[in-house]
């Protein structure tokens, strides 16, 4: 399973680049408004840090004004994966940049039958949203798993399900034992990731025990 995160902080992104676990980012109209930064120039830098897509999001709902702004954001770098809305206006400019061989991302999908609709029309990636549904009791993961299964009974699909809305490391867990491709997550819930009482435990015997012989590797 590949790991995005998802913000619009630059610092965030350079120190889990900084790993080795970062294979991409996801931003949002609301995350780059948190940033306080300017948009383009925030991507660009983003994207200078980051080998892997960086998808950068579409502001307009029609079709005329999102595929003028699609196009101005596909120029920013050859990683660039641009972000539509699953709507008619946004499955037309996927399949646009899709056959002009520019990276795109699918956001806001909540059922398999949208999801299906932009495998059609040749995105990248997929984003289905499991914490939004979760909040209204609704079962994210089990989307996941439809969408899955249903990509991978027809070969011909490359869409990569990029799972989305991502509240705790169980999410990724599930996520990767339904195939899911890829997961974007806060940084803060990439970080859980390491975490387990018993290596606390275990790392605090080891430190106590080193001390112990009064000895130093250095």
């Amino acid at each position: 399973m590949k790991f995005f995160v998802d913000t619009a902080d630059i610092n965030e992104i350079r120190d889990l680049a900084s790993t080795g676990l970062l294979d991409g980012v996801t931003t949002n109209p609301t995350l780059v408004a948190k940033s306080g930064k300017q948009f383009i120039p925030l991507i660009e830098e983003i994207c200078g840090v980051v080998d892997g897509p960086v998808s950068a999001e579409v502001a307009a709902t029609d079709y005329d004004t999102m595929r003028k702004e699609a196009d101005k954001l596909s120029k920013i770098a050859k990683n660039i994966a641009v972000k539509v809305p699953l709507t008619p206006a946004g499955l037309k400019v996927c399949k646009e940049l899709s056959d002009k061989g520019v990276m795109t991302n699918v956001t806001l999908c909540f059922s398999p039958a949208q999801a299906l609709l932009a495998a059609k029309a040749g995105a990248t990636f997929i984003s289905p949203f499991v914490g939004r549904l979760d909040d209204i009791a609704h079962d994210g993961m089990q989307l996941i798993a439809d969408i899955v299964s249903i990509y991978d009974n027809y070969p011909q699909f490359e869409t990569e399900v990029l799972v989305a809305s991502v509240r705790h490391p169980m999410h990724i867990v599930e996520a990767a034992k339904i195939g899911a491709h890829v997961a974007t997550c806060p940084a803060d819930v990439i970080k859980k990731l390491y975490n387990h009482p018993l290596t606390d435990k275990g790392l605090a015997a080891f430190v106590d025990d080193w001390k112990k012989t009064g000895q130093s590797i250095l």
